[in-house]
C-alpha cells in the first residue's frame, strides 16, 4: 500500500517512522513561530500536509506517548479520524493537561498517524438483536478483577 502525501506549505516536513518497526508515522508542527499552550488551553496545530488514503482505509491520529506522559500534551479529541475522501490539511488538536505552560516548536513531533484497513458496514435496521449472557449490562456490569 502507498499513501500519497502533498506538502501544502513549503516549510512542512513529511511524516516518517522513528524506527523501521514503528506503527505510527510522526507528524510535525508546521509553524512559523512557537505557540505557547497554557495549562488546560487547546490549540489546532497545522502539519502543512494533506494525504490521499486508499478507499477502505482510514488514518487515525494518536498522541505521542512521550509528549503526553512527560509534558501533559495530548490530543483534545482523544483520537483523530481522517477519512479516505478527505484532501484538506491535516491539523492536530492539542490540549495542555499539565499545570505548566508548554511551547510547541516549529517542526516538533506532535502526534502520530496510523493507517488501518476498515470495514464500511451496511446498516440494517431491525426490531430485535440477538441475546447474550451480558445482554444490556454495561459500565462495570462485568465486575472488577
Amino acid at each position: 500500500m502507498q499513501i500519497k502525501i502533498k506538502k501544502i506549505k513549503e516549510n512542512a516536513k513529511l511524516p516518517f517512522r522513528a524506527t523501521n518497526e514503528s506503527a505510527g508515522l510522526d507528524l510535525f508542527a508546521c509553524l512559523t513561530e512557537e505557540i505557547t499552550l497554557e495549562p488546560m488551553q487547546r490549540a489546532v496545530i497545522p502539519t502543512g500536509i494533506s494525504i490521499e488514503i486508499p478507499s477502505s482505509y482510514t488514518a487515525f491520529i494518536y498522541a505521542r506517548s512521550g509528549l503526553a506522559v512527560k509534558n501533559g500534551i495530548t490530543l483534545s479529541n482523544c483520537v483523530g479520524v481522517i477519512d479516505s475522501d478527505y484532501r484538506g490539511e491535516i491539523c492536530v488538536g492539542l490540549i495542555n493537561q499539565s499545570d505548566k505552560a508548554y511551547k510547541i516548536k516549529k517542526d516538533e513531533r506532535i502526534a502520530q498517524l496510523i493507517v488501518q484497513k476498515i470495514e464500511l458496514p451496511e446498516i440494517i435496521q431491525v426490531e430485535n438483536l440477538s441475546e447474550t449472557k451480558r445482554d444490556k449490562g454495561g459500565f462495570g456490569s462485568s465486575g472488577r478483577f
